[in-house]
């Protein structure tokens, strides 16, 4: 069924036949037919059948799937899509470096022009590294701090997600082992008695403390750092010489272009950043402080794709186009008019919706029972009806998203909650939904 912008009225149902197809095509081929964040198991698509698996082609705010449908999409590749998919400003410096080069005997102008371009506009930032995923920068960063302090241990907050490699995951994981974490540490978000307190417990032995600028866990609602958190963090770093780390991979320019550190007030002695730096080119970048430049040019860190040029060329597109038109202020208004509407029409049936984090980089839950069930059911029903949205992940909004966009969003979600208070009338509220305080 070909959907070129008609959102679905409630009965109606989306084909997936060439998604499902394609899929077990994949599962002969593939193990687990699409593995990783993307696949339906780890993507958390419930109920399965209201999602599709495979994308055909993308523009703006939208990608359309196999089977010809549209979807206004919130998951923005989980973060990529920041200026809107094939970007002309981008894929005009993309392909213009084309041309000349991309991968190549040795590294391209674009690499020194890059980094000139991130010192100037990343507070923290007087050198730059760079790299092709997020978890390329968490790892780097992890053994700058150590090759800076000769220490081991690493602090990480609970729940928190800095990649896939061993040391980011718990042991007993399939392929981790109990040494693989056995250095890590782990405290509560925004407990800062809690850090100083391990900070006592292993005197000289801490190398970095890595967290996210706010805390955005999967499955749970989004926390900001409480007042004066951050300032207490550095100032005990800072005493105990121990690495300040913020992985900004999410956030970065959703907030600041200064970094997200910059907006909370607080300076990090590395930042790592990926997601909205290249606008869907594959690239990342750890950012750090001129102390820490002699230990970062001591590790042996590389790989066979990292110079690669044309990255590099719309990753500076990228960030100048984003400083151009405010990036960070367009997303948070268009994402604080979304989220207004989003619960106003949940209210409008009774459905209480909590939003938390910040508006750019917004997480749902309906709060009218203690599982995730009916958020479950109310994204489903909004993608079904071409609103692409998860019930376990943060969302995100990319400048590209239009007025209109927004508008269709809030009337398929209002035919979505009302589908989700008809299925649920014993669990909706007489009173009306209330936003959460949670979000900036």
């Amino acid at each position: 069924m070909i959907d070129n912008g008609h959102h679905l009225s409630t009965g109606e149902s989306r084909g997936y036949e060439e998604s499902r197809a394609l899929f077990r095509r994949a599962a002969q081929v593939i193990p687990s037919g699409i593995p990783g964040h993307m696949g339906p198991v780890q993507a958390q698509f419930i109920p399965i059948d209201a999602y599709p698996f495979f994308a055909e082609r993308a523009h703006g705010s939208y990608f359309w799937d196999v089977d010809g449908n549209r979807f206004i999409d919130y998951l923005c590749a989980f973060g990529p899509n920041v200026l809107g998919y094939n970007n002309p400003v981008v894929e005009e410096a993309a392909e213009r470096q084309r041309r000349l080069g991309d991968t190549m005997a040795l590294p391209s102008r674009q690499q020194v022009e890059l980094a000139e371009l991130l010192c100037d506009t990343i507070t923290a930032a007087e050198w730059a590294f760079f790299m092709k995923n997020g978890n390329d920068a968490t790892t780097l960063a992890l053994m700058v701090a150590r090759a800076a302090t000769g220490r081991k241990k690493a602090v990480l907050v609970r729940n928190g997600y800095h990649g896939v490699a061993p040391w980011t995951q718990h042991s007993g994981r399939p392929g981790v082992l109990e040494e693989d974490t056995a250095n890590n540490l782990y405290v509560d978000w925004n407990d800062y008695e809690q850090l100083e307190q391990l900070v006592r417990d292993h005197p000289n032995e801490i190398a970095v403390f890595m967290s996210s600028p706010y805390h955005h866990p999967v499955f749970h609602d989004n926390e900001l750092p409480a007042p004066g958190y951050w300032e207490k963090v550095q100032e005990l770093c800072r005493r105990h010489g121990i690495v300040l780390a913020v992985d900004d991979i999410r956030a970065g320019f959703r907030l600041n272009m200064a970094g997200s550190a910059e907006y909370f007030g607080f300076v990090p002695d590395l930042a790592c950043y990926c997601k909205a730096i290249g606008n869907g080119y594959n690239i990342a970048a750890l950012v750090g402080s001129e102390e820490l430049r002699d230990a970062a040019s001591r590790v042996f860190y590389t790989g066979s794709y990292w110079y690669g040029a044309v990255p590099m060329a719309a990753a500076i597109a990228t960030i100048n186009e984003l400083s151009r038109i405010d990036g960070p202020r367009l997303m948070n208004e268009k994402g604080r008019r979304l989220t207004d509407g989003l619960v106003k029409a949940a209210s409008d049936w009774g459905v209480t919706l909590k939003v938390s984090g910040i508006p750019s980089m917004f997480y749902l839950r309906i709060t009218d029972d203690d599982s995730l069930m009916m958020t479950q059911e109310f994204t489903a029903e909004a993608t079904q009806r071409g609103a692409f949205l998860v019930s376990h992940h943060n969302h995100f909004i990319n400048t590209s998203l239009t007025e209109d966009d927004i508008e269709t969003t809030v009337s398929i979600a209002h035919d979505a909650f009302r589908v989700v208070a008809q299925n649920n009338p014993e669990r909706i509220s007489t009173g009306n939904g209330v936003e959460s305080r949670g979000i900036l």
